[in-house]
């Protein structure tokens, strides 16, 4: 395992390497995978840690997929949408907290139109010109993602939470696709957005064939950004009972990304604060390098659930920043202040 370990990023990887890795994990090859990750990323991007303001700019989704808190059919869920004078209050309060991205976040809610966003995308880049903007609000057209780039966005997050077709099925109801969510994929990309992409780990039905198409899939599409996190379950839908992802393969898998494209932007998500306290450092440890605490409203957060228990307070806060930043430096590292974009390929690496 320590040959395909030392093979990741210098060649592409087989499918039938990657599930070996993933098939062959033990706590003393996360250790080592975890090692190689963090002296990789430290030749790219040193020991700084990008912040993001997270704010979740809707709960409302026209979508039901079967893992999600604000799934069209939860009817327990407390719905919002916040106004354009709420989102310009989060970037006002997280511009003065020290953030220079603003994530806006929701379901697929057909309030937020292209010229509704459009134009808000236009203030907020006229009010704060040395930020980004990163967008994650689903499926869209691919004229939409044109006008939204031509508009001011500079990221787009797109989960594509599997790249395992009949997985895929098993995850959403019929009316959502494959097909179609691999299709916006490649629009942002065209579009010229730096594009994420992610999955969750432990997913119902998740195996460690369908892992390693997740992996390939990012070892050959290159996003500039992989957002991965043990998946959590929600009580209010089909998949309530499932047990939650392991945070030691989420590491695992977070070290494993960091070596197949040394380059990528790599967030230790809120779910693994979720599940373990710690789970932020354990994250940056195994070779993250991006956190993004919560700018929305304080009663706006307990509604944008998710999964259960969703973390919103403490370091997982926006007005808490300075918290996070001693959490960081108790395990090395620097919390940056500055856009924290991704760094081209082309790169040369050292052995590590």
């Amino acid at each position: 395992m320590i040959r395909l370990l030392e093979q990741a990023g210098k060649r592409p990887l087989t499918k039938e390497e990657l599930r070996q890795l993933i098939e062959g994990y033990t706590p003393s090859l996360a250790d080592e995978a975890a090692r190689r990750a963090v002296a990789v990323r430290r030749q790219v991007y040193g020991d700084a840690v990008y912040i993001r303001g997270l704010i979740e700019i809707s709960n409302i989704c026209k979508n039901d997929c079967y893992y999600c808190g604000i799934r069209r059919g939860n009817a327990a869920c407390e719905r919002y949408r916040l106004s354009d004078e709420d989102i310009l209050l989060c970037c006002e309060h997280g511009y003065a907290l020290g953030f220079r991205t603003f994530v806006l976040q929701g379901g697929e809610d057909p309030a937020f139109t292209d010229e509704r966003l459009c134009g808000l995308l236009t203030e907020i880049k006229t009010r704060y010109p040395d930020c980004a903007v990163t967008l994650s609000l689903g499926e869209r057209s691919r004229e939409s993602y044109r006008r939204l780039k031509l508009a001011g966005a500079d990221r787009y997050l797109l989960r594509h939470e599997t790249a395992d077709r009949r997985h895929y099925e098993t995850l959403h109801p019929q009316g959502m696709s494959y097909d179609e969510r691999f299709r916006c994929l490649r629009d942002l990309r065209e579009a010229g957005f730096q594009v994420g992409c992610g999955f969750m780990v432990g997913s119902p039905g998740q195996t460690a064939d369908t892992l390693a198409q997740d992996l390939l899939f990012i070892q050959d599409f290159r996003p500039e950004m992989c957002g991965i996190g043990p998946f959590i379950p929600h009580r209010d839908t089909p998949f309530a009972d499932q047990p939650a992802g392991s945070v030691e393969l989420t590491c695992y898998l977070l070290s494993l990304i960091r070596l197949l494209h040394p380059t990528v932007l790599l967030p230790a998500t809120t779910a693994l604060g979720t599940v373990a306290e710690d789970g932020r450092e354990r994250g940056i440890k195994a070779g993250a390098n991006v956190v993004m605490p919560n700018l929305s409203p304080a009663d706006a957060r307990s509604k944008y659930q998710l999964y259960n228990n969703k973390l919103s307070t403490g370091a997982e806060s926006a007005e808490a920043v300075e918290l996070l930043r001693q959490r960081m430096a108790k395990i090395g590292y620097t919390v940056v202040t500055d856009r924290g974009d991704h760094k081209k390929e082309g790169l040369t690496y050292g052995n590590v």
